[in-house]
């Protein structure tokens, strides 16, 4: 089994056990070494009070990818930090997709960048994060 294919069948692995990426409605589209891109639609219940989507559904589909991206190394790989910046509002019905990839790293820690784009490809959030592998192999 190639890398890459150990890769895609952990981060599918976790995807199908993970059952708050299931609720955001979660899709993977690619899956690389280091890198991961995911989508999702915007739904009418993930929007703030001002009607725009909550912070928070756009963080979580960055950090799924974040995940995805890390743990495709095939080892247990956890978040220590991670951050996003929202540069223009997302509605209801918007189609957003998370690109992350490792931007460097350590043997133990690894740097990912990331962006948020909508269906007409505006960036809608920049992701960063820290993550920290651990010698425990994924199963």
């Amino acid at each position: 089994m190639t890398t890459e294919s150990r890769g895609r069948e952990v981060v599918e692995g976790m995807l199908a056990r993970d059952r708050f990426s299931a609720w955001l409605g979660l899709e993977l589209v690619a899956v690389e070494a280091g890198a991961c891109t995911c989508r999702m639609t915007v739904r009418e219940e993930m929007v703030n009070g001002f009607g725009v989507s909550h912070g928070g559904v756009v963080f979580s589909l960055a950090d799924s990818a974040f995940a995805f991206a890390c743990n495709s190394s095939g080892f247990i790989t956890v978040s220590i930090e991670n951050s996003i910046r929202y540069p223009a509002a997302i509605h209801p019905g918007d189609v957003l997709t998370a690109t992350v990839k490792q931007a460097g790293g350590s043997s133990r820690l690894g740097y990912f960048v990331g962006e948020v784009t909508n269906q007409n490809d505006k960036v809608v959030g920049l992701f960063t994060g820290t993550s920290y592998r651990t010698e425990k192999p994924h199963q």
